[in-house]
């Protein structure tokens, strides 16, 4: 009898951003815009999970 053991790793990103000066609805627009052109996560999406937040 033979045994497989798996593993697995999972990579997760918190991103978060303060922009000074903007109103919340400004802050989360320009936060999902930006990481939707970003050059790093284009390379990262659907491989690692990220999480926006914007606080101001």
């Amino acid at each position: 009898m033979s045994t497989t053991t798996l593993y697995t790793t999972e990579a997760l990103v918190k991103l978060s951003v303060h922009p000074p000066g903007v109103e919340q609805a400004t802050a989360d627009r320009l936060v999902q815009t930006t990481h939707q052109v970003c050059p790093y996560s284009n390379a990262a999406r659907g491989n690692i999970d990220v999480t926006l937040e914007a606080t101001v």
